[in-house]
């Protein structure tokens, strides 16, 4: 005959059944079951109080901690979460200090949880990255600097309308100057809003942008009408190397953010979407904290530019000892002949600096645009002009032909 096997909530339920029926003493039932008085009687206590489900083990953790988040605070945390759906702990743990410092607002890990538990943490696919270049922003050390300008890759509103939105920020402090709708990617188009970007903010000192249109051409010095006005007011365009947008990853970066924040799903209308952007923009600024730049804001780092845009444009000035021409239908006069070089540069002027008595550089402003070759009056390619300054760095005699 096999051994009966028992279990503790047997011996449990046994005990208070006898107990209830024993008419000796106490501690003789408690000594036959190996328990204490102290345990029999608690064991009589919890099941005259719930019955059978009570002598069942029960948790030993104490029903209320000295560090446990109270439902107030919880709230607090959920409110603002919801309010920016897009945001970390980090950022919305410095939004409620500043709201009131006087509590004592949960640490990181804990708003995580919380955020998490009530399913409105956002789950992002971790993604390989190659090593980050620093060169680009190596002088970038004070605001209007360098201004990075770019459009956001396209998308469709609910309307099935194409929405190009043109893209300006401030390289140092990354304060998004403009975040604009286009109707198309030309030059006119992105003309009137940098225009009304300088005189909002001012002159920076460079724009670096991509090798596409309106910023850049495949003509000679890679030159547009865009970078031609550039140019003329005292701006030196910088274009990354194609594909590496890593070259102007701040602005990159936050084109990722603008997307998530206005963009998924996007609004119904261009209207729709213009005002989200703007909203954006305001509280991109004035309101989120920033963990690269010590959880501070953009609006209290950057400075508008000392430099005002100009009432006139001012035309291309050459010191003495150069030959002055002017750019007509994309080409210009020389020795009798015609010299084609870019229709970005029509109405310019253009400065030639003597190398020898047959090579001449051609300038326009500071910008080196090629050397010019009197005797065939034609423009050396890049490659070629690259080749001529070498050898005329090391006392050479050049000729494009050999």
């Amino acid at each position: 005959m096999p051994w009966r096997k028992t279990s503790a909530m047997d011996e449990r339920c046994l005990f208070v059944l006898e107990a209830k029926e024993h008419i000796g003493p106490f501690t003789e039932l408690c000594a036959r079951y190996g328990i204490s008085p102290k345990t029999g009687y608690k064991w009589l206590k919890r099941f005259n109080q719930g019955g059978v489900a009570y002598l069942a083990d029960q948790s030993r953790a104490s029903r209320n901690h000295p560090n446990q988040i109270s439902e107030e605070i919880e709230k607090a945390v959920l409110e603002i979460r919801r309010a920016h759906a897009t945001w970390g702990p980090k950022k919305l743990q410095v939004l409620l200090h500043q709201a009131n410092r006087e509590i004592s607002w949960p640490c990181l890990s804990s708003m995580s949880r919380i955020i998490k538990a009530h399913g409105l943490s956002i789950h992002r696919k971790r993604r390989r990255h190659a090593t980050p270049s620093t060169q680009p922003f190596a002088e970038c050390n004070a605001s209007n600097q360098v201004w990075c300008a770019d459009y956001k890759g396209w998308f469709r509103t609910g309307d099935g309308h194409r929405c190009d939105p043109l893209t300006i920020s401030d390289g140092f402090s990354r304060y998004l100057l403009k975040c604009q709708i286009v109707s198309d990617l030309t030059s006119e188009v992105a003309w009137g809003i940098f225009e009304a970007a300088f005189r909002e903010y001012g002159l920076p000192d460079a724009i670096r942008t991509d090798n596409g249109s309106p910023f850049a051409t495949t003509g000679l010095g890679g030159l547009s009408r865009l970078s031609v006005w550039w140019l003329r007011l005292g701006i030196r365009p910088e274009r990354i190397k194609p594909g590496k947008p890593q070259q102007n990853g701040r602005h990159e970066r936050m084109h990722l953010t603008l997307k998530q924040a206005t963009a998924q799903p996007p609004a119904h209308t261009l209207r729709e979407q213009q005002r989200r952007f703007d909203s954006f923009r305001q509280e991109y600024n004035n309101i989120r904290p920033h963990e690269s730049l010590q959880m501070k804001t953009l609006a209290s780092l950057y400075q508008p530019s000392t430099r005002p845009y100009p009432a006139r444009l001012p035309d291309m000035e050459y010191g003495r000892g150069m030959e002055v021409r002017r750019v007509i239908n994309g080409e210009f006069r020389w020795e009798g002949g015609r010299i084609f070089l870019t229709h970005s540069l029509n109405d310019e002027l253009i400065g030639l600096q003597s190398c020898d008595d047959r090579y001449w550089r051609v300038y326009f402003g500071w910008l080196l645009l090629g050397i010019l070759d009197s005797y065939n009056l034609r423009i050396l390619n890049a490659l070629q002009t690259k080749r001529f300054e070498k050898a005329l760095s090391k006392g050479m005699e050049y000729d494009y032909c050999i």
